[in-house]
């Protein structure tokens, strides 16, 4: 009975993550366009914290694990950490849902036919690095097919974070966590969840932003924004009940989640709040760069202890 109210508790942990994406497109029910520094700054907080918990709460846990001498488990996991994100985003790049027919044929469906396409989007031929998120075109077209697809490509995605998730509550259960209902929850599980959920917002955010310029209604958005991150609580179940019943593999489990983490700051966080950012003075970097130190400055105090 342990066991399973410990995989329910995982189970919460990553689904708040998932819906936290859904809160990205909550300000759409209220205001019209949402501020890019905002946006940015909350990339910046996101990848503060990841870098802190991941570094100083993650790598520290997978030492503590390690037998004396050199962690090779724990290097063997971050290296597998970092080439399943690479591995992931090359498998993304080279996955195609649909044709330029299909994407045109959405358009026309979404502008009523009329030839002008909302909200100033410009023609293009062509699928360019401006089109619609595949979950974003996927909710508008209503396919349940290309909903599925794109939820398998999606897990690929969102693996490492629900990953980073379920193995941050390893010693769930244990003494020294923070009691919630009755249950000892490791502080660092609480951080990483908070850490995904603070990461999710700005991703949501990104979804609905072609979502409303396609004219769709507000709950499609937080359904897409949602949606996306919905392998995340997966991925926690099953991360963590590989650290549950392979306890040796500990500090692999805790270098896999931090290296996972780190990449995808340096690889995906980063890069999109500097695009996101763009037009922003400075190009963003000003807004990223004081969110990241917030980020690292809310953990410190936290982590260290």
């Amino acid at each position: 009975m342990a066991l399973v109210e410990n995989l329910i508790v995982v189970f919460v942990a990553g689904l708040a993550t998932a819906l936290a994406t859904g809160l990205g497109a909550v300000p759409f029910f209220f205001i019209d366009d949402f501020s890019d520094r905002w946006n940015v700054g909350l990339w910046g907080v996101a990848s503060g914290i990841m870098v802190t918990v991941s570094v100083l709460g993650l790598v520290d846990e997978g030492l503590a694990y390690a037998s004396s001498g050199f962690p090779t488990l724990m290097v063997a996991g971050l290296l597998a950490g970092v080439a399943l994100v690479e591995v992931s985003d090359r498998i993304l790049e080279g996955v195609d849902i649909g044709s330029v027919d299909r994407h045109d044929d959405l358009q026309h469906e979404v502008d009523g036919g009329d030839g002008q396409l909302d909200a100033g989007r410009a023609e293009e031929s062509n699928p360019g690095p401006d089109d619609p998120p595949l979950e974003a075109a996927a909710f508008a077209d209503g396919d349940p097919k290309t909903l599925v697809l794109i939820l398998g490509i999606l897990t690929v995605h969102s693996f490492p974070e629900g990953v980073a998730v379920g193995v941050s509550f390893a010693e769930l259960g244990l003494e020294g966590g923070l009691s919630i209902l009755g249950v000892s929850i490791p502080l660092l599980a609480l951080f990483m969840t908070v850490a995904i959920s603070i990461h999710n917002v700005p991703e949501g955010t990104a979804i609905a932003i072609p979502m409303r310029a396609m004219g769709l209604s507000n709950w499609r958005m937080v359904g897409a924004a949602i949606f996306s991150s919905l392998p995340q609580p997966i991925g926690a179940v099953i991360a963590f009940v590989f650290v549950s019943w392979a306890e040796a593999f500990l500090p692999f489990g805790f270098g896999f989640a931090a290296g996972a983490m780190v990449y995808l700051v340096a690889t995906e966080f980063i890069p999109e709040a500097l695009e996101t950012g763009a037009a922003l003075p400075h190009g963003g970097r000003n807004e990223l760069l004081v969110g990241f130190a917030a980020g690292v400055v809310a953990m410190l105090p936290v982590v260290a202890v």
